[in-house]
């Protein structure tokens, strides 16, 4: 975990990589639980038997599973201390250029875009999130995600 004693010192990291995160597996029961939760039960996600002769070979994570993944990426990889609370601002450019297959590994490196200092004393900050497939050229998910950091 990266962590910045402060607000400035964040600031300071504008234009670097300053995380990626450790892998996580890709498993069919996240899979489920996801399509369960957002009534999303497209058989390339969650029927293994059907999805064998599908374009993929198996069954695929959702793009929004891998995006919504973010927050928790967030959360293991940076800490900034001084602050009450990070609230999710947004996204901007979602892109998916590659399928996350069940089974594999995925991780996100994170790249500090913009620093935006708030007049109440807190920041607006784009976040750079390139979602890795372990061992693939190609990512699952790229984003511009935004977050409002309140002290």
């Amino acid at each position: 975990m990266k962590v910045f004693e402060s607000l400035d010192a964040l600031q300071a990291a504008v234009g670097t990589e300053v995380a990626v995160t450790d892998w996580l597996p890709m498993t069919q029961e996240r899979v489920n639980r996801f399509a369960d939760a957002t009534d999303d039960h497209q058989w390339i996600h969650v029927d293994t038997d059907r999805a064998a002769n599908g374009p993929f070979g198996g069954t695929i994570a959702h793009g929004f599973l891998t995006l919504s993944l973010l927050p928790r990426w967030m959360a293991e990889a940076v800490d900034v201390r001084g602050v009450r609370l990070v609230i999710n601002y947004g996204v901007n450019r979602v892109r998916f250029p590659a399928p996350v297959r069940v089974g594999a590994r995925v991780r996100a490196r994170l790249q500090l875009q913009s620093f935006e200092p708030l007049t109440s004393g807190g920041a607006h900050l784009c976040w750079l999130a390139t979602v890795e497939i372990e061992g693939q050229p190609k990512p699952a998910c790229v984003a511009e995600l935004l977050l409002r950091y309140v002290v």
